[in-house]
């Protein structure tokens, strides 16, 4: 049995890595609303050996901060297996490696989703990483580079885990797809099929229902859960409830928007101070007020502030007459703003 058994248990609904999203605040709001597992933004092994600044935050792990796993990504393997064994010292649960990332700028220098370039290569590297380095080593990766008519995946979980890897994670479409087209979770099952391995499975996971599906359809050991989150981190919760109860979560109260937004606020500007930590929240505001009665005028008013105080005055006020405009809204797609953008400058996932 799989050492990451206790992780990957057939129900797992786990946070994906997201850059600029998943940092330390929001992997603990995701947990108080039923994430299982969390990984972190990605770690840059060269910003990580070089000790830039914003690699040690990403790298910072405090007690409370489990179960997480830190991802990272590069070109080089020798580096790789080096940064591993840095990222290691941190506490990660287990340490993951982006092989998936299909941004140009990151996957046309051989990193990412680069590596699918050269299966023999990206298995090799796996090998030197999973041998220089004491915790378990997974990695999230796509079905293929594109636009192959057979997809390697299949072939690719066996050899990456005769090489040591403990767990596979199935973004399910191509890296040239990017986050274009639709999904196709048969991948994630017949790469489940021929390893002994968890396989988890990715890729348009965007309600409770989309949850339950994929891991009947495929018998993968858990979800990834990307984008949506970032709009609407309930999902866990409702997700928990259809998997464990059978039952449908009602959703979040149009109360419980406003005062999620207002905590998250709160957490960021005292982890990053003001003005950033108020504006790096921005992100969620359509997520956070979508379908209450009044969203678009609260909505400029906050991102016109950059001032905690006043921000946490307009939700306060708005917070005894929060109301849907009409029913709670049904589910929806992420929206504009988790623009799938570079690794160190934007949003983006793999």
């Amino acid at each position: 049995m799989s050492s990451l058994s206790r992780f990957y248990n057939g129900k797992a609904v786990v946070l994906a890595p997201m850059e600029d999203v998943t940092d330390a605040v929001f992997r603990e709001l995701s947990r108080d609303v039923g994430a299982d597992l969390c990984f972190t933004e990605f770690v840059n092994v060269e910003g990580l050996l070089r000790g830039c600044r914003n690699a040690r935050r990403k790298l910072k792990l405090a007690p409370v901060d489990q179960p997480t796993v830190i991802q990272i990504y590069g070109s080089n393997p020798e580096r790789l297996a080096e940064a591993a064994h840095v990222a290691e010292s941190a506490g990660p649960v287990f340490i993951d490696i982006n092989c998936g990332c299909w941004v140009p700028k990151i996957a046309g220098r051989g990193a990412g989703a680069g590596w699918l370039r050269d299966p023999a290569a990206m298995v090799a590297m796996a090998k030197m990483v999973v041998a220089n380095t004491g915790v378990p080593i997974t990695v999230k990766t796509r079905i293929g580079y594109g636009p192959e008519s057979e997809m390697p995946i299949v072939d690719l979980a066996r050899r990456l885990e005769d090489a040591g890897v403990a767990a596979l994670t199935v973004h399910c479409r191509t890296a040239q797809m990017g986050h274009s087209g639709a999904a196709d979770w048969s991948w994630a099952r017949k790469a489940r099929e021929v390893v002994s391995i968890p396989v988890i499975v990715n890729g348009d996971i965007k309600s409770a229902e989309d949850a339950k599906r994929a891991l009947d359809e495929t018998g993968c050991a858990g979800v990834m859960v990307g984008r949506r989150a970032i709009d609407h981190p309930w999902i866990f919760r409702e997700a928990r409830a259809l998997l464990d109860r059978g039952e449908t979560d009602p959703g979040p109260t149009a109360r419980e928007r406003l005062e999620l937004c207002m905590r998250h606020l709160q957490m960021n500007t005292a982890e990053r101070g003001e003005p950033y930590g108020v504006r790096v929240t921005r992100r969620h505001l359509t997520g956070y007020l979508k379908g209450l009665r009044g969203a678009a005028e609260l909505r400029r008013q906050l991102l016109f502030s950059d001032s905690l105080s006043e921000c946490l005055g307009i939700l306060s006020e708005a917070l005894p007459h929060a109301e849907y405009a009409g029913a709670s809204p049904a589910p929806f797609a992420a929206s504009a703003l988790t623009a799938d953008c570079g690794l160190d400058d934007g949003l983006s996932t793999i």
